[in-house]
């Protein structure tokens, strides 16, 4: 999720909780103060009546709620010494209306001459009652406005303040060291963001001075061991060439120069291998992988031939990609040597061409292989000194610089597949 939906929605959910409480709280404390002022009401007309009685006694017989909103009821002395006053939400029939309406009573007790009587008063809450349904669906409507109209401002501030925020990080993703291009800027006076700026062109020429470090090596070494080896491995065949040479002596130079053919191949191995990983090919193009195999499979011909392993290919599409067309031809022809180096005399090997992938299978040993070390470097399952333990290794790299999928499966057969698109 990002960044900005989830502050979005831990605002929301916070407001969400404030308000649904602000307004349980606003709407029980409304219909509070409404039963308190029918209550008041309620108490003033007791008061009221109890007066009234003193100027006229016949009002004491009023038993029912005929002639009043109130009745009059004489009580034993110990009933009406241990009667409070007390409140409660009923329903009467009344005449005027034909219906049994809402109604608030107020039942208390009195003295009058000597004897003791319950007065009970009420008071309609019709309307109090209506009131405090308009309240409830106000409050509703104001809850849902309040909620949405919140969320919907926080969402426009939100984008505002994060925007140098997403604005830097596309930049970051677009980013190449090995291109040029001016320091990184953040359109915002925000503290943070002016602190996040410094702090990543910080770390941007840092890495920029270590590639160029790394690149420098790299092209030295190229240059600095390739040249001494290749001077090396033209004397030492001269020194073969000559006929004083004892059959001992050039058994020995003969296998000084295999070794220095194997350092040879290990230097040029590695030096791909760390210009893959520094990401120092980056002349993509559009290229058709059916055409890179096809171009892989004639360089390797004479090898398989010499192995006596057979080729056989089957394209049920047109796969092009987008990539160095050398790191294309590096990763075909690694998998396909690989598949001929380690197989069997009259083995033979497939190499299948599909929508999104290719797949190279090939006859072999019949034991799967350690998939989890298989493309690690110097990982070898030969003991045949030739084999500098890179090839897969370097197929991994190039899988990782472009985002590929590179797997390995054991059915009777050795399967590597290569997904471009997963």
């Amino acid at each position: 999720m990002k960044l900005l939906n989830q502050s979005i929605k831990y605002l929301s959910v916070s407001i969400f909780l404030i308000v649904t409480v602000w307004s349980a709280i606003f709407y029980f404390n409304m219909l509070d103060e409404i039963h308190d002022s029918i209550d008041d009401g309620l108490e003033n007309y007791k008061q009221l009546i109890i007066k009234r009685t003193e100027d006229d006694s016949t009002i004491l017989q009023k038993t029912d709620y005929e002639e009043g909103n109130y009745t009059l009821h004489q009580i034993a002395p110990d009933e009406a010494l241990s009667m409070r006053d007390y409140f409660t939400d009923t329903l009467l029939y009344m005449q005027n209306e034909n219906d049994l309406e809402p109604v608030r009573m107020l039942t208390t007790a009195f003295r009058h001459d000597g004897d003791y009587y319950q007065l009970t008063v009420f008071n309609s809450t019709v309307e109090e009652d209506d009131l405090i349904e308009d309240l409830l669906y106000s409050i509703i409507w104001l809850y849902l406005i309040l909620v949405v109209s919140i969320v919907l401002i926080n969402n426009v501030v939100l984008q505002r303040l994060w925007k140098p925020f997403y604005t830097l990080l596309g930049d970051l993703k677009t980013f190449r060291l090995d291109k040029e291009s001016p320091a990184l800027e953040v359109k915002s006076q925000t503290k943070e963001f002016m602190e996040l700026e410094s702090a990543v062109n910080s770390l941007i020429s840092n890495a920029r001075e270590t590639y160029s470090n790394q690149k420098k090596f790299t092209e030295n070494a190229s240059h600095e061991l390739q040249t001494p080896l290749a001077v090396i491995t033209a004397k030492l065949e001269l020194l073969l060439e000559r006929e004083s040479l004892q059959s001992e002596s050039a058994e020995t130079v003969g296998q000084i120069l295999q070794t220095i053919q194997r350092l040879t191949r290990l230097n040029k191995s590695l030096l791909l291998l760390t210009k893959i990983e520094n990401r120092q090919f980056s002349e993509n193009k559009s290229i058709t992988i059916n055409h890179v195999i096809d171009q892989a499979i004639a360089d390797l011909e004479d090898f398989a031939s010499f192995r006596g392993v057979e080729i056989s290919v089957e394209k049920s599409a047109d796969l092009s990609l987008q990539m160095d067309e050398s790191l294309a031809s590096i990763l075909v022809s690694n998998l396909l040597r690989n598949a001929i180096f380690h197989n069997i005399p009259g083995g033979k090997v497939w190499v299948e061409v599909g929508k999104n992938s290719i797949q190279i299978r090939n006859t072999g040993k019949d034991k799967a292989l350690d998939a989890s070390r298989i493309f690690d470097r110097f990982q070898k399952e030969t003991t045949d000194n030739s084999s500098t333990g890179l090839g897969l290794a370097i197929v991994q790299a190039i899988c990782k610089l472009y985002g590929f999928e590179i797997l390995y499966r054991f059915d009777g057969q050795h399967c590597f597949k290569v997904n471009f698109q997963y």
